[in-house]
């Protein structure tokens, strides 16, 4: 009779015998898939560094672009009354600004009515920008009178506003509510006399456009401040903005124009004089320096990190013993004590208050940095000048620059390691997939070895149960013969 079951026959535990030979086995694999573990985290590492390497190249980028080194700040002594922003092509100076009139736009109020609500009647309004103080008017240039209906049933003050500030006639409408009741109240959409508008009746509903009864009502005669015939007021008049700047007398249709100072931005917000200075912006100069510092801090203390051991805990980095990770450690700071000719007055970084700490990070020392900030125009060749001919004489940023380009592009060091562990992860993972089927193999061939000499042993032991039961019967004839 066949055996079904390995070990039933044998009493062998064959699935136990075949279980840790092929744990044996395995452990190539299992060795492989800890070198790929290892592996990947020395690619996370790299792909960390990458990241702080880039900061670090972007920092310097900033440092050698011309316009960080003639960034200006301009600075207001009185920033309610008018405040200031500078460009690069500000010129440093002090400015006397003289504020007489700011730009306003104009207003006008109907008279009151009982509420929103009241009916005022249908027809036609015109609105139209420009000067109409003037003699003769003067029509905002690139501006057309707007026409707006207003539809019986759809002629409250209410509706009226609303159909006026639907039609973009550069005119904004608005309720002021008091107890004398409520007024329509139409104000420029900007400042300036170009924004100034008059308001006519084109069509009114009771035939007649010249009186106080229906739509005629809102119309608005700029030339006098109060209607005599509608009771609407001009409680202010649209107005450019007046000042000087060192005496000479200037106007804006806005509170905000650049051009008055060159470079310089100003916002006028109080009549009166105030002074505006204009120099170098030393601040924004020591952000760009902090920022390449601390990017320079980070990548050398991310590098020190991963490559280090430590004997006491016996704790290595993920990329300690790395050839390629010390050599961008090394390469860092030999740019960093290294020498430039682009200055006279400046050769070494440690010139500007830079120093290299004795974990190769630096250390700042503002007051050295601060008065070489002061020569801004040799420091700016200490970091940013530009010599393709002699590269001696270029400006440390352009140096780290340069180099982290070359480090980090598609061919450079940190490329070309990312990918060589790839590579090798590939290959180990390659070669697990062939131990795996090994492995399977093997797992199937001393299943079908140990299930036969099961099957072996338990026709055997099946054979010795015979014979020695036949030698039992053969021995007990005897007996009963005698």
């Amino acid at each position: 009779m066949a055996i079904s079951s390995a070990g039933i026959g044998s009493g062998l535990d064959v699935n136990a015998i075949v279980s840790q030979l092929v744990a044996i086995e395995r452990r190539p694999i299992t060795l492989l898939k800890t070198e790929v573990g290892q592996l990947q985290t020395q690619l996370s590492a790299f792909g960390r560094l990458q990241g702080a390497l880039a900061t670090l190249r972007d920092a310097a980028s900033a440092l050698a672009k011309p316009a960080t080194w003639t960034a200006m700040a301009a600075t207001s002594a009185n920033p309610a009354g008018l405040s200031v922003t500078a460009t690069g092509s500000a010129q440093p100076g002090r400015y006397e600004v003289a504020v007489s009139q700011l730009a306003q736009s104009q207003t006008v109020a109907t008279r009151a009515f009982a509420d929103a609500s009241a009916v005022i009647g249908s027809g036609t309004l015109r609105i139209e920008l420009g000067d109409f103080d003037a003699v003769p008017p003067v029509p905002k240039a690139g501006a057309t009178a707007i026409d707006i209906t207003i539809a019986p049933g759809a002629d409250s003050l209410s509706a009226i506003r609303d159909a006026i500030n639907a039609a973009g006639a550069g005119v904004r409408a608005s309720i002021s509510s008091d107890a004398s009741g409520a007024r329509l109240v139409l104000r420029s959409a900007e400042t300036g006399l170009e924004n100034g508008f008059r308001v006519e009746v084109l069509a009114d509903d009771d035939g007649n456009t010249g009186d106080t009864a229906g739509l005629s009502a809102l119309a608005w005669d700029p030339r006098i401040a109060t209607d005599p015939l509608t009771g609407a007021t001009r409680p202010q008049a649209a107005a450019n903005a007046q000042f000087t700047v060192d005496g000479l007398p200037l106007a804006s249709t806005t509170n905000t124009l650049a051009g008055a100072i060159e470079g310089v931005s100003l916002t006028l917000r109080q009549a009166g004089t105030t002074e505006v200075v204009v120099e170098p912006d030393n601040e924004a100069l020591k952000k760009s320096l902090d920022g390449f510092v601390s990017a320079y801090n980070a990548a050398v203390g991310m590098l020190r990190e991963q490559t280090r051991y430590d004997p006491t805990t016996k704790q290595a980095g993920a990329l300690q013993g790395d050839r390629g990770a010390i050599q961008l450690l090394g390469q860092l700071r030999r740019m960093f004590t290294d020498s430039s000719g682009a200055s006279s007055v400046f050769t070494r970084l440690a010139d500007a208050g830079l120093n290299l700490n004795t974990d190769g990070t630096i250390v700042v020392d503002t007051a050295k940095r601060d008065a070489a900030l002061a020569n801004r125009e040799e420091l700016q060749k200490l970091f940013a000048n530009a010599d393709a001919a002699v590269p001696a004489n270029n400006g440390f940023a352009k140096r780290f620059q340069q180099w982290l380009d070359g480090a980090l592009g598609s061919d450079g060091a940190i490329d070309a390691r990312q990918q060589g562990l790839k590579d090798r992860v590939r290959a180990k993972e390659e070669q697990q997939e062939r131990l795996e089927d090994r492995v399977l193999r093997t797992e199937a061939r001393l299943l079908r070895q140990y299930s036969a000499l099961d099957n072996q042993m338990g026709q055997l032991n099946a054979l010795s149960s015979y014979v020695t039961q036949q030698m039992a019967m053969l021995n007990a004839s005897s007996v009963v013969k005698r």
